[in-house]
């Protein structure tokens, strides 16, 4: 008996393998092949012609269809395609005023007395701010500004302990390593008290983090949700559209965003990176209700049932704080195609009169930002840059390398951190205006990635930042353009490579 099943399986086998390479024979691949390279012209006058993308950027897609005709275009369908069409996020810009003058007790996007010397300088950046995104301007705030990844991690635990109604937690990258099961756990014992927890992180970003390993917090009635889910294992046509935003909010009168996210390597513990130094922002006051507002709405475009979705209310946000400290939350992605945070980025550069200091892991400025930080640097303006000495991404990093180059041949002052790695992203100029936030200065935060940073008017602020940068300048080495020329052949050849298609990196 059994020899007759294993003959019937092996007729079985041998006949289906005959259907298969039947059907290879009859295929003619010349056609096949000649499909897929009108399929990549047709891509290529797209680009150029319909998706109105920018220059530098559809030459770098025209550039990556011809050198791989047969897999450009699937490349393309999952890192290229523009989503500024999409209709992904609920509320509508009507639905954001609304909220925000309930909020803030007032109609207009802000207010100016006489006395208020920064914001009235300053008063077309928060202009610019309401037109691009419908941020208001918000005054009675304080913050606490945090460098360190333990520090970071003891306030935000202390404070989740003493959560009474609710508790919103946002990341890119989320980790149940050393630091992430504490937190998780910390999260379990608020359940248990009644709290409500809600969890949204990047598909992409924590591609590490099983849904099996979030099982508890979901008995316990947590709310979880990941941001562009792959429908498929392997395939996810939004992969190149991340949302890189970093925020919690705890009752209404607790808010935190800046760089950090939630993993040992934050910690330092990484080898790799060594000691972790990152800026994040711990904030009271009427700000909070911005951040609040940003996670509902990203929270309800992941959730396509209305039971699912977060009433947007103002009716339990923020405690009175009585500090004064003016800033505007602007957030950027590429569901529209104005780049925000670039926009309010240009600006500061454009208005600066004494220095201009930036902190960027990944600084990869397009053709606009590149001429302005040129023009500040020929019009005697204190241009100081600095970026990490290890790399995180490699292209990204030879890419970095030679924009930094050729900033410093003009006269920038540039610095290699050297006591670890560098992941703030800031910008401060004039002991003025300072951002702060998830923003890198590259073409993925300004264009495709989904992006929050905090604009901070008020000079104590902005002084504590600069102070910041110079005490890291202490742990840095300058890269003058003298040392620069010196590099070898292979980094020159490095560097072009990665140039070349830093648009698409």
């Amino acid at each position: 008996m059994n020899y007759i099943n294993l003959q019937l399986l092996n007729i079985d086998i041998s006949s289906v393998f005959y259907y298969i390479t039947s059907i290879f024979n009859d295929i003619n691949f010349d056609i096949v092949l000649t499909i897929f390279l009108i399929i990549n012209t047709l891509l290529a006058f797209s680009i150029v012609f319909i998706e109105y993308q920018t220059t530098t950027s559809s030459w770098a897609w025209i550039l990556v269809l011809f050198l791989f005709p047969y897999l450009g275009f699937v490349l393309y369908l999952i890192f290229g395609r523009p989503i500024y069409r999409e209709k992904i996020f609920p509320f509508s810009d009507d639905e954001k005023i609304k909220y925000q003058q309930n909020l803030l007790k007032r109609e207009t996007p802000y207010e100016i007395s006489k006395n208020e010397q920064v914001i009235h300088k300053h008063r077309n950046l928060i202009e610019l701010n309401f037109e691009t995104d419908k941020s208001f301007l918000s005054k009675n705030n304080k913050i606490q500004i945090i460098t360190d990844g333990k520090e970071k991690f003891r306030l935000l635990f202390e404070d989740i302990k003493n959560a009474k109604s609710y508790i919103h937690i946002q990341y890119y990258i989320l980790k149940k390593d050393g630091i992430g099961k504490q937190l998780f756990h910390l999260l379990e014992q608020k359940l248990l008290e009644g709290v409500d927890v809600y969890i949204l992180y990047d598909d992409i970003g924590s591609r590490k983090l099983s849904i099996s390993s979030l099982r508890k917090l979901t008995k316990n009635n947590a709310k979880i949700k990941q941001f562009f889910k792959s429908k498929l294992p392997l395939i996810n046509f939004r992969m190149n559209y991340r949302n890189h935003r970093k925020i919690v909010t705890i009752d209404g009168n607790i808010g935190y965003t800046g760089g950090f996210n939630v993993g040992d390597e934050y910690l330092g513990l990484d080898k790799k990176f060594g000691y972790w130094r990152d800026t994040h922002l711990r904030i009271e006051g009427e700000a909070v209700g911005s951040l609040e507002y940003r996670f509902i709405d990203d929270w309800n475009s992941q959730s396509t049932k209305k039971t699912e979705q977060l009433e947007l209310t103002s009716d339990h946000i923020s405690t009175p704080v009585d500090n004064y400290l003016p800033i505007q939350l602007v957030s950027s992605g590429p569901d529209n195609k104005l780049q925000k945070i670039k926009y309010s980025y240009l600006y500061m550069i454009s208005r600066a009169k004494k220095y201009i200091y930036i902190q960027s892991p990944y600084f990869i400025p397009d053709e606009s930002v590149m001429d302005a930080l040129k023009m500040a640097i020929l019009s005697g303006i204190d241009v100081r840059i600095m970026v990490p000495n290890k790399p995180d991404h490699m292209f990204v990093y030879w890419a970095t390398y030679s924009f930094i180059g050729e900033l410093a041949e003009l006269g920038a002052k540039t610095y290699i951190y050297e006591n670890g790695f560098i992941h703030t992203k800031m910008i401060i100029i004039d002991d003025e205006v300072s951002s702060l936030g998830s923003a890198n200065f590259d073409y993925r935060s300004f264009k495709l990635n989904f992006e929050l940073n905090a604009f901070m008017y008020d000079y104590k602020t902005t002084k504590e930042f600069r102070h910041l940068f110079l005490k890291d300048i202490e742990k840095s080495s300058l890269v003058s353009f003298e040392k620069y020329q010196q590099r070898s052949l292979l980094i020159r050849i490095k560097e072009a490579f990665a140039r070349l298609i830093s648009p698409i990196l």
